[in-house]
């Protein structure tokens, strides 16, 4: 929902009339490659399934999940595919993330008072590789839209740690694919040329590890999603 809303507001600002401009940066659209830099922040998060006995077998009440800040910061390569409104942009970033994990259970011995609290924790090497489909540029502005996928890797996972059986903790595996969709606003500097994106990555597959902890034990599945929001400036 909140994607269609973001597209919908990006369609309004690109039908603003504009009166015609002298257009900057000309030669962008005429080179076969550009190299720039992205910043941004982002909001991490799971998609959670139990298991369907979670209650009757290990008398959890309720597994929710919490979305955390976090931020990210990678090299741009972008190359055009025969005409300036197909482009092939591939970012190599380093993100980190976290994401929270609450517990309401009946059973006090292993959550204190019923209650308890896991953070997943993730610095991620990531390799999206994208298609871009931008308009045709209105004087110094254009809109795009982005289709693509993911390879991720987790630096800081603990997919092969030993458990701690005193203090659990949920693992995740190492490597991960996401499908990716997004869109963004770019503006043109007379030497250089701003965007403004939105993106939202989703797993194919469940990045969960099942070691029989009791705080692994209601968990059928977890799959990684999270929104990117990112600056990019490219020359």
């Amino acid at each position: 929902m909140r994607f269609v809303v973001v597209l919908i507001l990006l369609s309004s600002f690109g039908s603003i009339a504009q009166t015609q401009k002298q257009q900057r940066y000309k030669n962008f659209d005429k080179r076969f490659i550009h190299f720039g830099f992205m910043l941004g922040v982002n909001s991490s998060d799971f998609t959670v399934m139990q298991k369907p006995n979670a209650y009757n077998q290990y008398q959890l009440l309720s597994l929710t999940n919490e979305a955390q800040p976090g931020g990210q910061l990678g090299i741009l390569t972008t190359i055009k595919l025969g005409t300036p409104t197909i482009r092939f942009r591939v970012i190599p970033t380093l993100s980190f993330q976290e994401r929270v994990l609450q517990y309401q259970s009946l059973d006090t011995i292993w959550f204190n008072n019923g209650v308890g609290t896991q953070r997943v924790n993730s610095t991620n090497l990531e390799f999206p590789m994208m298609l871009q489909f931008r308009t045709k540029r209105y004087n110094n502005f254009t809109a795009y839209s982005l289709f693509g996928m993911q390879y991720s890797i987790d630096l800081q996972s603990q997919q092969d740690a030993s458990q701690n059986f005193y203090d659990p903790f949920v693992k995740i595996k190492k490597n991960d694919w996401q499908g990716q969709i997004g869109a963004g606003l770019e503006f043109f500097a007379p030497y250089f040329k701003f965007g403004l994106e939105l993106k939202y990555s989703y797993g194919f597959k469940s990045s969960f590890i099942q070691d029989y902890t009791p705080v692994s034990n209601p968990i059928d599945q977890l799959y990684n999603k999270a929104w990117y929001f990112s600056l990019i400036f490219e020359g």
